[in-house]
């Protein structure tokens, strides 16, 4: 909602008051099946050339798990603005503006479980496993030691998520404008802005990794109802192939939760201990103790002016705006992160970072920076204006970027494991801009424009990569115990490793065998090596393109169409074929929107289609690193909107996205090589508005 109220204080003084509220709250529940691989036994073919990709890909290990899991996101969103402005005509030249605006927004769990929970079930009868990844959609085929029945699922491992976000920002604002009588200049702008920004983002994470079962066959069967996802991707290609595992059980997560619980308290089900077992005490639930606490604030002073000029060329209205802007930011970020202690082992290639106490760390930056700016127009004609224009502009850092701290994936895998730091000391994009346009109004509402623009990027930032021993964690894998399992099973698989070791080496330092786990000891196990990705300033670019616009109504019939495209190139693009640290230009492709529009008498129909072309969306993969590529494949979507006003006061509006029920495909260096692969669908929005 919004409220705005407007005094007429003097002939020269106007003041006004406005406040905006939102909330939105987000409650979803989902189910999932997965299997993972261990890379060993196995069964490929591959595609040629030097991008290869897997065609198919088998492993024939008995016993493996056919993991099932329920997850819940619940969580509300809050924004709140408030605004004062106050006009006042100082003279019949000379007019001040002053602007004061304060505004917060939260995100925070709506939800026992937190804002994101994700609970796992499992049946250790997968012997044989394949993925056939010629279509957007991987196909997963199970061959499963027995039918699939309630009575082999026992309950898995978890992850628990409390995380809060906030912003507040503080802005004030003194502007003013001055109006000459003669000559070539017509008048000034002039000003000051002030703004703080604070920024939090908090969270917690309670992961039981006990992927290898804590309950025992046929303790949770009654809880399990049978499903399938046959018919879930049936508009992506594989999503109809008769091979694809489609058979799963669900479960209402509280009732999971609680029959686990009981049974950790009779005896019968294994408590997998953690350093923090959350609020509960069982590992099964939020802790309200933060492990992570960012805090970031960003304080920033700006000084501006602009002369605006006009004259006549010939018999050619001109126009010319001279403008500079001084910028001064200083960054001060105080992050509670992690720390960790040890890594245990305890199933095939998992292996889990146990978090000891957080630590604080503070860390600052600052830069200030002079933006120069030349806007030029030229009517060549009645109906055919020419622009040009120059300017150095500035993108801060987004806050996730500059925030201190260092955090782990708490899963470490046989080779090491992955994580992220913040660089508070970030400079900001710095653009040099150029834009040449031509713009052609050949009737009332009617007009057709051609542009072109280059941009020199400076400080782009980017992603690096750097692989450190970050808490000098010994890595079980990596020591003379898995070593000496190399050697007697002359396999390189971590299951038939981890297996190895607890059936012929239980005595050693770091093995308990009893409950399967493996220790990492210092002094005998080499540190974890950590694949870290940190925002760097790294490199120059240039961007480079095209624009074209048509908007043409049909006369005074409401009817009309918008014609849109923007072409454009860059000097950086990703090479496919080399693994190493590559700085890029993300988000860049092109892009066309066709809009047909009736707009009269209170009534407004717009259809939109909308395109864009592939493009990389940035570099880095799961538990990868941040080398890897990631694409977005093309996508089209058609939208429908419509809004009626009812009365002077009242209007209703439908909205109808992604008519044609587009799908989204995420991929690496090859199509092939899928990483997500999403069905939506279409949705609708219904709703009014009222205005007093």
């Amino acid at each position: 909602g919004q409220l705005t109220a407007q005094w007429q204080a003097t002939d020269t003084l106007v003041a006004t008051l406005d406040y905006t509220f939102s909330e939105v709250e987000l409650d979803r529940t989902y189910s999932n099946l997965s299997a993972w691989f261990n890379f060993g036994a196995q069964e490929t073919l591959w595609t040629d050339g030097p991008q290869a990709s897997p065609r198919v890909y088998t492993e024939n290990l008995a016993g493996s798990d056919y993991s099932m899991g329920g997850g819940q996101d619940a969580w509300k969103a809050r924004n709140g603005a408030t605004g004062i402005n106050l006009l006042w005509d100082a003279t019949d030249r000379l007019t001040f503006e002053f602007d004061y605006h304060d505004s917060t927004a939260e995100r925070s769990p709506n939800s026992p479980f937190g804002d994101s929970a994700l609970l796992s079930t499992a049946a250790f009868t997968r012997d044989r496993t394949t993925g056939y990844f010629g279509h957007e959609l991987p196909v997963l085929e199970l061959t499963l030691r027995n039918p699939l029945s309630p009575q082999d699922m026992i309950v898995t491992g978890s992850v628990f998520q409390n995380n809060l976000s906030k912003m507040g920002i503080n802005q004030t604002r003194l502007d003013g404008h001055y109006d000459f009588d003669v000559g070539v200049i017509e008048s000034i702008d002039f000003g000051i802005q002030l703004t703080e920004v604070n920024n939090r983002s908090a969270g917690s994470v309670v992961q039981r990794d006990a992927w290898g079962g804590v309950t025992q066959p046929g303790a949770i069967a009654d809880l399990l109802t049978p499903d399938s996802a046959a018919d879930a991707f049936d508009q992506i290609p594989g999503g109809d192939d008769s091979r694809r595992q489609t058979e799963f059980y669900r479960f209402d997560m509280a009732e999971l939760v609680a029959r686990t619980e009981a049974l950790m308290a009779s005896g019968d089900a294994t408590i997998f201990q953690l350093t923090d077992m959350g609020d509960c005490g069982t590992g099964l639930c939020t802790s309200s103790r933060f492990t992570s606490d960012r805090r970031t604030v960003e304080e920033s002073a700006a000084l501006h002016a602009q002369a605006n000029l006009g004259w006549t060329w010939g018999t050619m209205p001109a126009g010319l705006r001279l403008g500079l802007r001084y910028e001064d930011t200083d960054v001060s970020s105080e992050a509670l992160s992690p720390a960790y202690t040890a890594i245990n082992w305890v199933a095939g290639n998992e292996l889990n970072a146990i978090q000891a106490d957080p630590e604080f760390t503070q860390l600052s930056g600052s830069y200030d920076l002079l933006l120069p700016s030349i806007d030029f127009r030229l009517d060549l004609t009645s109906d055919v204006l020419f622009r040009f224009s120059t300017s150095e502009t500035m993108t801060r850092p987004n806050y996730g970027d500059i925030q201190g701290g260092q955090t782990i994936n708490s899963l470490v895998r046989i080779d090491g494991g992955t994580g992220n730091r913040g660089n508070p000391g970030l400079l900001p994009f710095e653009s040099s801009n150029y834009d040449l346009s031509f713009e052609w109004y050949y009737a009332d509402d009617n007009y057709a424009a051609l542009g072109y623009f280059v941009k020199d990027v400076d400080n782009f930032i980017g992603t690096a990569s750097v692989v450190e021993n970050t808490f000098d964690l010994p890595h079980p894998g990596l020591g003379p115990l898995a070593d000496e399992a190399r050697a007697a099973t002359g396999s390189s698989d971590s299951g038939l490793l981890y297996t190895w070791i607890l059936e012929n080496r239980a005595d050693a330092a770091g093995v308990d065998a009893a409950n399967g786990v493996i220790s990492g000891v210092a002094g005998r196990d080499p540190s974890a090596p950590f694949n870290l990705t940190v925002p760097v300033n790294i490199e120059k670019a240039t961007m480079k393109g095209w624009e074209v616009v048509v908007q043409h109504n049909f006369g005074d019939t409401g009817f009309g169409v918008i014609a849109n495209a923007t072409i454009v190139d860059a000097d950086v693009g990703y090479d496919n074929f080399s693994l190493a640290q590559q700085f890029v230009l993300t988000g860049l492709s092109d892009s066309a929107n066709l809009i047909a529009f009736y707009d009269k008498e209170g009534l407004s129909v717009r259809l939109a289609y909308n395109w864009r072309d592939n493009f990389l969306a940035g570099t880095g993969q799961n538990n990868v690193g941040s080398g890897p590529p990631t694409y977005v494949g093309a996508y089209q979507q058609l939208d429908l909107s419509a809004s009626y006003w009812v009365t002077e006061n009242m209007q209703i509006y439908v909205d109808a996205l992604n008519l044609n029920d587009q799908t989204t495909h995420v991929f690496g260096r090859a199509w092939m090589q899928t990483l997500f692969a999403g069905q939506a669908g279409p949705r609708y929005n219904f709703g009014f508005r009222y205005k007093l």
